[in-house]
């Protein structure tokens, strides 16, 4: 009986996405095309590069096993990224209602006798996925269009012109800004008129100790100290 008639093998090549420093795995398809059970063995010529689960088993008639080979992350890519790891499936009949447990390596002997079927599979590195590019969201139908940014990561100017405008706008349709804004400007003019009212006083004050003689007094040089820091606060306010 030929190997196709005993089991079919899918895919025939091991294709990992190779990527340095990451565990990488494929999976296998056995399937078991006849009337008879089947012992299925998983052998690579790199054994402490590859994992395999499971590496050896029974397939039923008419039925399939998924095998995971599982390669070790590398350290270093091979040159021209090829791969000569090869792998070897054999398969031979069994009886009927065998178990993996029952599954030795002496079934696969060429001096059993048995019928062993081989096929060889290689390996293959290909290029990782790559994520998807972002597509740009469309303007829903009746709407502006959003603005844009343009290439140096700037806006426009005319997209610049308006968000004062839009901003405006919104200040007008506040009247609780608009009153917090009048009130401030109320308390900035009245500081300011304090301001230059005690500016006047502080000159008349130092005009009269000027015309006193014997220097100043000390009632004199008190008012005029306190004057000045509450000028200063005021100032600062």
């Amino acid at each position: 009986m030929s190997q196709r008639e005993l089991l079919g093998i899918e895919p025939l090549e091991l294709r990992f996405p190779f990527e340095l420093k990451k565990q990488i795995s494929c999976s296998l398809q056995l399937s078991n095309k006849t009337d008879e059970y089947v012992a299925f063995k998983v052998k690579t010529t790199s054994p402490k590069k590859y994992c395999v689960r499971p590496n050896s088993g029974i397939i039923p008639p008419r039925s399939t096993c998924d095998v995971i080979v599982i390669m070790q992350a590398q350290k270093e890519a091979p040159p021209d990224m090829q791969c000569k790891d090869k792998f070897l499936v054999q398969s031979v009949i069994v009886n009927d209602g065998a178990t993996a447990k029952e599954v030795t390596a002496e079934m696969f002997a060429k001096e059993s006798g048995n019928l062993v079927n081989e096929v060889k599979l290689r390996v293959l590195y290909v290029p990782p996925p790559q994520p998807p590019s972002p597509v740009p969201e469309e303007s829903e139908e009746g709407s502006s269009p959003r603005p844009s940014v343009s290439d140096n990561g700037n806006w426009s100017a005319a997209e610049l012109s308006s968000v004062p405008r839009g901003h405006a706008e919104n200040e007008e349709k506040d009247p609780e800004s608009k009153a917090l804004i009048s009130r401030l400007i109320e308390e900035k003019n009245s500081a300011i008129q304090q301001n230059n009212k005690l500016r006047q006083e502080l000159d008349i004050l130092r005009r009269e100790v000027s015309k006193q003689s014997g220097g100043f007094s000390l009632i004199f040089v008190v008012i005029v100290a306190l004057l000045g820091l509450l000028l200063g606060y005021l100032v600062k306010s």
